[in-house]
């Protein structure tokens, strides 16, 4: 393939002081060693979400992170656990498109500062992407005690991690690849 994937990477919060940045930074500078694939990273607090809209009535205020998912190949979505699921912000993001989704892999992160790795909000995400159209990989990325795994200036300090990333990116690559086959060729 001499194609570059394009797999967005979407970070889903907007809480001050958030971790899950250093882990949506870390798989994206990861995955620049990989010639195949082209990772962007989007940030939710980057999207216009008028208070008085919502939904796809809304994609055309977000005309960047429209554009970007109707050209991806995949999807990657980190997301912190909050109470057992994910920010409001992340699934107001989603929610602005629904066709363009339809028949593409998402690799889905979970970041926690407890010991169980976001686990509680991929398990919830599944159900919402989905319905979106999205195909989940097998192949998750938890990532427990995120406050130990970076320092303050986001400094990745353990680098066990990335053998799991590869895993992800790994599986997210050939999901991609599959996928696109299928919608170039089988209409």
């Amino acid at each position: 393939m001499t194609d570059k994937l394009y797999i967005p990477v979407l970070l889903g919060t907007t809480r001050e002081g958030r971790y899950s940045e250093h882990v949506a930074r870390m798989i994206t500078a990861h995955a620049k060693d990989r010639d195949y694939l082209g990772l962007e990273l989007f940030d939710v607090r980057d999207f216009n979400f008028p208070l008085d809209d919502e939904g796809q009535a809304i994609k055309d205020k977000n005309t960047k992170w429209r554009d970007a998912i109707v050209k991806a190949d995949g999807l990657i979505i980190v997301s912190p656990e909050y109470n057992h699921g994910y920010p409001g912000s992340l699934k107001m993001a989603l929610d602005t498109l629904l066709k363009e989704y339809i028949h593409k892999p998402v690799a889905l992160c979970g970041v926690s500062a407890g010991g169980f790795g976001g686990c509680r909000v991929i398990e919830q995400l599944v159900g919402v992407v989905r319905e979106l159209g999205l195909a989940v990989t097998f192949r998750d990325l938890n990532v427990s005690h995120v406050q130990k795994m970076f320092s303050e200036d986001g400094v990745l300090q353990d680098e066990s991690v990335l053998k799991r990333v590869d895993e992800m990116l790994d599986e997210l690559e050939w999901m991609s690849k599959a996928l696109k086959w299928g919608r170039d060729n089988l209409k």
